[in-house]
């Protein structure tokens, strides 16, 4: 055990540990703060005046996991548009709160917000960054850019033409937000709104791009339709959403976009986890459905990254506590076990710019933690049997 400074430390010991790249044997970490400052595998004994959490021998702990697609804002009834509609700002940002709370009772320790209404996620960002125990990190987009009408018109980010778009970029940068989130084909979830059409023409596009990678933040394309798809890739946004092919006759992946994809640095966000006996499937869904999963899986087996973004709060069956179930679902994609908690952790933190801080359970890392009976890397049903969550070195479960 590497040698520490006198300090309030805490080893929580189990018989298995996944560090967000590798699976590894009996483990202590040693925790200083909200910091991970060792990670031991030899057997040592943590510092004598350390408090030791032994979680068990059955016990697997992991990195908190990493939703990369979430909704704070709306509240995963039946009809969430009318939710956020009938909602002051005040009385948004508290149901806000109790679903940040549910996520991390989960073991979910950061989300990425996108798409909430008058900033608010940047609002609780700011309130959870003072008491972490409150809820996960939150890495948040604000309202999403769409056009007047468009897909998620009523949550504000409205912005046609060249000098809108720039503004509504700049406004972001200057609010503090880490992503800059695009819907460029629309979705059912608003009326009069399609997912099979594209709402932004390509210069837009790369207008949008071009200014928020000026500014230093990140981007995110919500695509539906082939056509919108190809043309985020085409300009260059960093991450991809939702990556359906839908039309109005179906699913059509095209194949040089699956390849441009593939080749390009961008990786895709799949919409993925659902709470089993919450969603009843038309026919005709779950044969699209079929289609856009053997899509996913195409682009796995090519190499392209794909990370869980569960799209909680959209609907009953997309609660702020679904992840979970995503990371079942990853591994119908084709992923080994290994490879859908890896999604949600260490390539997940690399999707939403956190790098080295999140996803990892190494020195130097915050020190977000998820320890679950079993061990996920053999089944990976065992993520839902929670024993301990910690947050910033606070245990909250």
């Amino acid at each position: 055990m590497r040698p520490v400074e006198t300090q309030t430390l805490l080893a929580v010991q189990a018989g298995r540990l996944f560090d967000g790249e590798r699976s590894l044997g009996p483990s202590t970490v040693l925790i200083a703060g909200d910091r991970i400052i060792d990670v031991d595998t030899t057997g040592a004994l943590p510092p004598a005046h350390a408090q030791v959490l032994d979680l068990g021998h059955d016990v697997c702990i992991v990195p908190g996991l990493i939703d990369a697609h979430v909704h704070l804002a709306f509240d995963a009834s039946s009809d969430v548009v009318s939710a956020v509609n009938a909602a002051d700002d005040g009385q948004l940002l508290a149901q806000m709160a109790r679903s940040a709370l549910r996520a991390l009772r989960a073991g979910i320790t950061t989300v990425r917000d996108l798409g909430d209404r008058s900033f608010l996620a940047l609002t609780l960002r700011d309130r959870l960054g003072q008491w972490a125990p409150g809820g996960p990190e939150i890495v948040a987009s604000g309202p999403p850019i769409t056009v007047r009408g468009g897909h998620c018109h009523f949550l504000g980010g409205v912005a046609d033409g060249p000098q809108e778009l720039r503004a509504a970029v700049r406004e972001r940068a200057q609010r503090g937000c880490e992503f800059v989130k695009v819907m460029i084909s629309g979705d059912h979830l608003t009326a009069g709104s399609s997912p099979y059409h594209s709402q932004y023409e390509l210069a837009d596009l790369r207008l949008i791009v071009a200014e928020a990678h000026r500014l230093g933040m990140r981007t995110a394309a919500h695509v539906h339709g082939p056509r919108a798809v190809a043309d985020a890739v085409s300009v260059g946004f960093d991450t991809l959403e939702h990556v359906t092919f839908l039309t109005a006759d179906g699913v059509a992946a095209d194949p040089t976009t699956l390849a441009a994809i593939v080749d390009s640095a961008a990786v895709v966000s799949a919409t993925v986890g659902d709470v089993p006996g919450q969603w009843e499937m038309s026919p005709s869904i779950a044969s699209h459905l079929e289609v856009m999963i053997e899509s996913l899986a195409r682009l796995h087996a090519a190499g392209a990254p794909i990370v869980p973004g569960t799209d909680a709060g959209v609907a009953p069956y997309k609660p702020h506590d679904v992840l979970p179930y995503g990371l079942v679902a990853l591994t119908g994609l084709g992923m080994t076990h290994l490879e859908a908690l890896r999604a949600a952790t260490s390539l997940a933190a690399d999707a939403c710019g956190l790098t080295g801080r999140k996803g990892r359970l190494v020195p130097g890392a915050d020190a977000d933690l998820l320890a679950v009976n079993g061990n996920p890397l053999a089944d990976i049903r065992a993520i839902h049997d929670v024993v301990a969550v910690f947050r910033a070195g606070h245990r909250v479960r």
